[in-house]
């Protein structure tokens, strides 16, 4: 449960502690100010609010770093960053939220622009670039209660990629924790892999694997004799010839980047590999008719076709007029 009231404000002359903490994050309250002798005016003037009540100079720089910093300083002692605050700060990727989030202890923290949560039992904490947060595995595991299954893989495989854990070690966190949400964090930490390069080839990915086909491999990478990197591929099925891959990008970046797309689609004719490029609107509005193609390629390819498992609507719908052919 989160509270984001916006009728809370911090101490109006915080004392002591809270006082420190305050100004060592460059942060001030208005009532503060004015027992120091400023006037209204000036205050106005020289300050610009950044929580309900508390405010920062207005030259000041403020980035998402300095944000979560000064939202841990007017939070009750003892706070952290948690959910979609900590999994930012770790580099993962989730879906925007407005908010920073923060745990604490006893009582929720309580200002506009703060999702306060309580403190769970045995939640682990470290300290990551000076600030207080949960660790990237209980992070995971709390977005678990938010996050929808492809969301929650595709945080897992960005944690991954930046470092910040491993798949057994996320696996093997998992499977000691409990709670309500076990079974679908049990779930998207099994479908969590290792070298994968962005969101959307993990939604591509899944969207493959939860309609019963066959997994892919992931990141295959070909070197020349020096072991320098020559190509990298998506998804692939090595055995039958066949890669898969996502491609954003509207257009080439550059025309090196098209003289070596043009190299690349030459070698793979020569080696009789078919490459199947998917597109953002193949995953967000057809997925089927991008299903449709994947298993006609696979087909092609002398793959053997399961029947398709309806699993995959569940997690990514379609828009009107998109179908897929009877597997």
């Amino acid at each position: 449960m989160t509270t984001g009231t916006s009728d809370s404000t911090p101490p109006a002359d915080p004392d002591g502690e809270d006082r420190a903490r305050m100004l060592a994050a460059g942060l001030f309250t208005r009532a503060g100010a004015l027992s120091a002798g400023s006037t209204a005016w000036s205050f106005r003037r020289s300050h610009r609010q950044l929580f309900h009540g508390v405010h920062v100079r207005r030259d000041d720089v403020v980035d998402e770093p300095r944000l979560n910093g000064a939202a841990l300083a007017i939070s009750p002692r003892g706070s952290y960053l948690s959910h979609f605050s900590a999994a930012r700060l770790f580099g993962g990727v989730v879906p925007d939220d407005p908010d920073v989030h923060v745990t604490s202890p006893r009582n929720r923290a309580k200002a506009r622009g703060i999702a306060g949560h309580r403190a769970k039992r045995n939640q682990q904490v470290t300290t990551w670039r000076g600030l207080r947060t949960t660790t990237p595995m209980q992070t995971f595991l709390d977005l678990a209660q938010v996050l929808t299954l492809v969301d929650l893989v595709v945080l897992g495989d960005s944690l991954v990629k930046r470092g910040r854990l491993t798949t057994e070690q996320l696996v093997a966190f998992v499977a000691s924790s409990t709670g309500p949400h076990h079974r679908l964090a049990t779930w998207a930490a099994a479908l969590v892999r290792k070298g994968v390069d962005s969101p959307m080839e993990s939604r591509l990915r899944l969207l493959i694997v939860l309609a019963g086909l066959p997994e892919p491999t992931v990141n295959h990478r070909i070197v020349d004799s020096d072991g320098q990197l020559v190509y990298r591929f998506d998804l692939c099925y090595l055995r039958y010839g066949l890669i898969i891959e996502y491609d954003g990008r509207q257009h080439a970046d550059s025309t090196e980047q098209w003289h070596h797309d043009v190299d690349r689609d030459e070698d793979l004719d020569d080696w009789q590999v078919r490459r199947l490029v998917v597109v953002s609107s193949g995953i967000y509005n057809t997925p089927g008719r991008t299903l449709s193609r994947i298993t006609k390629a696979m087909r092609q390819r002398g793959m053997t076709v399961p029947p398709l498992s309806d699993e995959w609507r569940r997690h990514f719908p379609s828009r009107a007029g998109d179908v897929t052919s009877p597997s």
